[in-house]
């Protein structure tokens, strides 16, 4: 079962509304959704909150550290709270799927992601469960620096927060241990509606 969710991001206001705050945008919501204030703990470096849920306690964790830094603020609370890393959720964007859908998955590569690079070195595994949400490729690697820090457009905006929502769902199978439920609440996904067509002359 899950008890800690950590979102990637980076903090600022400058950063707040850019594709590599994806993570941030989830763990916000589930915050509101819990009524939990996520409160900055020097401690570890990030903005957390501590929600009882039947019985359970559950962890809300925002690194504040940077993207690249991001696994001293994970492996600091996880260790004083004696959280295994199959115990951990982490929620960060994801270049190789589109905007609207996300993926979770155990374990594997950082595939490039700086945040992840450093949960990996922090917690000396990759055992642990990411769930990725899309903000797609710019097609050119070049530009991936830019296109992670830059708002994204505002139809993807809207397809990111929709995902948001949606994956969101996945959160009572996530704390009950349900990884195969909580898996298939994720990937499901309806096909965006069709835009009308526009009218002739405009």
């Amino acid at each position: 079962m899950i008890k800690l969710f950590v979102g990637l991001g980076n903090p600022g206001p400058e950063y707040e509304a850019t594709r590599h705050n994806a993570g941030f945008w989830w763990v916000d919501e589930l915050a509101r959704e819990l009524k939990a204030n996520l409160v900055f703990e020097r401690s570890y470096q990030a903005r957390m909150a501590r929600v009882n849920i039947h019985g359970q306690t559950v962890w809300l964790l925002e690194p504040q550290t940077f993207m690249n830094l991001s696994g001293r603020s994970v492996a600091a609370l996880a260790r004083f709270y004696k959280i295994p890393p199959e115990e951990i959720l982490v929620v960060h964007d994801e270049l190789d799927i589109v905007p609207g859908q996300a993926k979770l998955k155990f374990g594997g590569s950082h595939a490039g992601h700086n945040g992840l690079r450093d949960i990996h070195a922090q917690l000396g595994t990759d055992d642990y469960w990411r769930l990725r949400i899309g903000i797609g490729h710019p097609g050119v690697k070049s530009e991936v620096v830019n296109w992670v820090l830059k708002k994204p457009a505002p139809e993807q905006r809207t397809a990111i927060e929709e995902c948001v929502t949606r994956t969101l769902k996945a959160f009572p199978a996530l704390i009950a241990g349900e990884m195969e439920k909580a898996t298939l609440i994720v990937h499901t996904h309806k096909a965006p509606r069709p835009k009308p067509p526009r009218p002739e002359g405009t």
